[in-house]
């Protein structure tokens, strides 16, 4: 499911816990999320899903809800 392999891969590339990330998870939150890590993570996110965020879906991205919205985009569910 979307949900819980986003929540996992978040966790992953942010050295954290599963249990801390939410909807509402950003930069300004998750420490280890800077912008270095933030191209790891869309990285991650396309091999995984087998999609390409564009340059405009990459930067509108605050939050993991926003990640979920973009995945909705490209037909994940």
């Amino acid at each position: 499911m979307m949900d819980d392999d986003l929540r996992t891969i978040v966790a992953k590339v942010f050295s954290i816990p599963e249990s801390e990330v939410s909807d509402n998870s950003s930069p300004e939150n998750i420490e280890s999320w800077d912008s270095f890590n933030g191209l790891i993570l869309v990285d991650e996110l396309e091999n995984h899903f087998k999609i390409k965020f564009s340059i405009s879906e990459i930067t509108d991205v605050k939050t993991v809800s926003d990640i979920k919205r973009h995945l909705k985009n490209h037909n994940v569910s």
